[in-house]
């Protein structure tokens, strides 16, 4: 095989995949994965493939672990088959962070047309969500098949996810599998291939792959002891918030946190009485008191004392804090569970705390919902991250909790007003103000103090924008988080060619949209922007009196269904002077496959709009 006839831009492609799961009847009743794969090497970048990673998951001072692996590269040599054994001394165990180990180890002499073959065997005592298999990967595989073997008493919650179909779906019952205490139960044997899986692409604006790689998950709901007894793992919401309430890490934080800040936060109140300016200045108290240490979780991971004294802490520490101190001064207020849109979505269906990873706060005035993260220095009043633009988050609420929808309040807004010379000697002078909301003026601040001083900034953007030299700058409300940023240039570009019978101008100097993020003819899963965007452009252009425009571009309207959004272009000429207006606006954040084909459409019009060149010439 050179080539993988279903996808001939594959890399490397899985020949034949197999898993088997089970709970082991002794040594702790652990779970046992055994894993077994043959994939075939196509092309230079697929031998990647030959370095393995497996992740092993830790948690209180229990882990994952390998028993054992076998693997062997194949060669055709001078003829004949050659095979190369895989020295399991050669691995060894990384720890990749506080959560996860990971097994890593290399097959030998893989070259181009190489298959390994690799067989491991995992050990987990983390049964709660048995074991999860992806039939897809970012190579195509050729068949993948599972058997998970589960016991009659334990009871699984089981969730196809991604939009490939199962090629087999079968279970059977199989006697006496499992044995504990003296007690025997049966076991429902669960078999699942599919055949033909296409590789997985991720593409611009989606949330996390996890989403929507085809997988089948299984969720611990109950365990029935042979004793009688049960112990139903998969709470009702009643049972999760109460569990939230009493967590250490979490609703003891809520009742101690007021009065760890209690003089801070009275101090900065003193003689303020409207709600809404109270909100504002314990917001900006505590994001501008915290440094936020990277670290995700909806749990306080030092407790809110330590983390204030020590003035840092995780996302939970930090906004657990914030909730408290809203509290303490009286207002509406409710901490909000979420996932962050690389982690995933949550499970709808039943509490599954440990699908969120996030916490944020919700505060209610006069019927007005403000939602509110203090982790980010440039975020105003209002504006959660966009990484917690996904879904729905669960309130937790005074007497019970709910869902509630995480919408940006704003847009991705840039609005550009340039008014440009075309001087007599070639030389294109001008100025060029820009104009940032919303979350693309949280962007610019962060880029702008990112840099060690406001012309190191404006260097990068020349350097960004070819062939125009910034001469002079001016920056409005940077540290104002309630404006919109107004960074105002004057500007010099040399106009090649200016100055011959005929020329070609571009009228989009900068930030052009180079190519269509829409690549794929079609897309399974949706196109997900967190927030809406909105792009203005507007050109006055004054050009020499010499000479004149050949043709004015057409106009362009187009507009995406169900209002999701439009462009407008316009040119317009008036004596020597050229006037253009662009506006790209995408209102809607979520669009469906069905809807793929409109989008795609309206960023190949953008595009194709924006590399359109203007022919001047001499007039006769």
């Amino acid at each position: 095989m050179k080539t993988y006839d279903k996808d001939t831009s594959a890399v490397a492609v899985v020949l034949n995949e197999f898993g088997e799961a089970f709970i082991e009847s002794d040594n702790d009743y652990n779970l046992i994965l055994k894993h077994h794969l043959k994939i075939k090497i196509l092309k230079k970048g697929g031998l990647a493939y030959a370095d393995f990673e497996i992740p092993l998951r830790k948690s209180g001072g229990r882990s994952e672990l390998i028993r054992s692996v076998m693997a062997s590269t194949f060669n055709v040599e001078n003829g004949s088959m050659r095979e190369v054994n895989f020295d399991p001394k050669n691995q060894f165990t990384e720890d990749r962070s506080k959560y996860y180990d990971v097994k890593k180890f290399a097959l030998p002499n893989v070259r181009v047309g190489s298959v390994i073959e690799v067989e491991y065997v995992l050990e987990s005592p983390f049964i709660r969500n048995f074991r999860a298999w992806e039939f897809q990967s970012d190579i195509p595989k050729v068949h993948s098949e599972y058997w998970a073997l589960m016991p009659a008493n334990y009871k699984y919650n089981i969730a196809l996810r991604g939009y490939l179909k199962l090629t087999k779906s079968e279970s059977e019952i199989v006697k006496d599998c499992f044995m504990a205490g003296g007690g025997k139960a049966e076991c429902v044997q669960l078999k699942c291939s599919m055949k033909d899986i296409p590789a997985f692409i991720e593409e611009d604006y989606m949330t996390a792959k996890s989403n929507f790689l085809s997988a089948i998950n299984f969720e611990l709901e109950e365990i029935q002891y042979f004793d009688g007894r049960k112990d139903k793992l998969t709470k009702e919401w009643k049972d999760a918030e109460e569990e939230l309430r009493r967590d250490s890490k979490f609703g003891l934080q809520l009742k101690r946190g007021g009065d760890i800040m209690d003089d801070k936060v009275e101090q900065l109140l003193v003689g303020e009485i409207d709600p809404l300016q109270k909100a504002r200045k314990i917001y900006d108290f505590i994001k501008g008191w915290y440094r936020w240490n990277e670290i995700y979780g909806e749990y306080s991971e030092f407790g809110i004392k330590k983390a204030f004294d020590n003035k840092v802490g995780n996302v939970g520490d930090i906004n657990l804090s914030l909730v408290a101190a809203l509290e303490y001064a009286g207002l509406a207020v409710e901490p909000v569970l979420l996932s962050t849109r690389e982690n995933g979505w949550v499970t709808e269906l039943y509490p599954v705390l440990s699908d969120f990873n996030y916490v944020i706060a919700k505060l209610n005035i006069n019927d007005k919902v403000y939602l509110l993260d203090a982790t980010e220095d440039f975020l105003s009043f209002g504006l959660i991250p966009e990484r917690c633009l996904n879904g729905k988050g669960r309130v937790l609420g005074d007497k019970e909790s709910y869902w509630y929808e995480l919408k940006a309040p704003e847009r991705e807004k840039q609005l550009s007003v340039q008014k440009l010379k075309i001087e007599n000697d070639g030389r294109i002078l001008g100025t060029i103000q820009n104009t940032y909301f919303g979350y693309e003026a949280m962007k610019q601040r962060k880029k702008l103090y990112a840099n060690s001083t406001h012309k190191e900034f404006i260097d990068h953007l020349s350097n960004a924008w070819n062939g125009v030299t910034i001469t002079n700058y001016k920056i409005e409300n940077v540290d104002d988080f309630m404006k919109p940023m107004v960074v105002t240039l004057e500007v010099e570009m040399d106009g090649s060619g200016i100055g011959t019978d005929n020329f070609l101008f571009n009228p989009f100097i900068i930030d052009r949209w180079d190519g269509n993020p829409f690549k794929s003819s079609e897309r399974l899963y949706p196109v997900d922007f967190g927030a809406p965007i909105e792009e203005i452009i507007v050109l006055s252009l004054e050009y020499p009196v010499a000479y004149e425009i050949a043709e004015l571009p057409v106009k362009v309207g187009l507009a995406l269904p169900d209002a999701g959004g439009r462009y407008l272009f316009n040119v317009q000429n008036n004596g020597n002077t050229l006037t253009m207006n662009s506006s790209l606006l995408i209102s809607k954040t979520l669009f469906t496959s069905n809807e793929y084909h409109f989008l795609k459409e309206l960023f190949a019009r953008v595009v194709a709009t924006q590399q359109t060149d203007l022919l001047f010439k001499k007039k006769l």
